[in-house]
């Protein structure tokens, strides 16, 4: 009876020592805090994703672009997200991350990435000067062929030719008057004759 007894009490110690170092390995295995940094940068902008973070304590993080402020030193509890635009660039552009850990310098994170420039930023140029204006050698549609240029409405009377000649041409002149005259006497004789005539008949008769 003793020695089943004393079989019975022997496996106890090693039970013991076993469900002991299970709890001890299941201890050591749990993380206290898994402190996660996610950054992503693009030639505009920066997505920051930290989680798992001690929210008991105080958490910092900044982020600076070519050593000037792009988020100024803001805290945080167990997690932080948060997007910024860029500033424009016409150059490679130096974004910094700085995470603090309130709960230990060892779960710190510092990570410096690079932004490109965009495709569609505008590169600087220098404007090219005006070209001065010249006289195009090409003539202007406005203007007249050689040899299709419009007549003069008249043409100038050559050199010492006397005016009334032109108007000799054209029936105007100085002899105009006389004809006139001469045709009238012409006229007033005929009529005479003609009425000496009919009082001669008259007479007959």
């Amino acid at each position: 009876m003793s020695a089943l007894l004393t079989s019975w009490r022997r496996p106890a110690p090693v039970l013991t020592a076993v469900a002991a170092g299970l709890i001890g390995v299941g201890l050591f295995a749990t993380p206290a805090s898994a402190h996660t940094p996610k950054w992503t940068v693009t030639c505009s902008e920066v997505s920051v994703d930290l989680t798992d973070y001690e929210s008991k304590v105080t958490n910092t993080v900044t982020i600076t672009v070519d050593g000037k402020d792009l988020l100024p030193t803001e805290k945080f509890g167990s997690e932080f997200h948060k997007k910024l635009q860029l500033p424009r660039h016409s150059k490679e552009a130096s974004v910094r991350l700085v995470v603090k850990a309130g709960d230990g310098d060892q779960f710190n994170h510092d990570d410096t990435k690079t932004s490109p420039v965009c495709e569609d930023s505008p590169e600087p140029t220098t404007a090219p000067s005006s070209p001065s204006a010249t006289p195009s050698d090409t003539p202007s549609e406005d203007a007249p062929a050689p040899g299709d240029e419009a007549p003069s409405s008249a043409p100038a009377a050559p050199a010492g030719k006397d005016p009334s000649d032109d108007l000799a041409e054209t029936g105007a002149s100085s002899s105009t008057p006389v004809i006139a005259g001469t045709a009238a006497a012409v006229l007033l004789a005929g009529g005479g004759i003609l009425l000496a005539t009919r009082k001669r008949r008259a007479a007959r008769h």
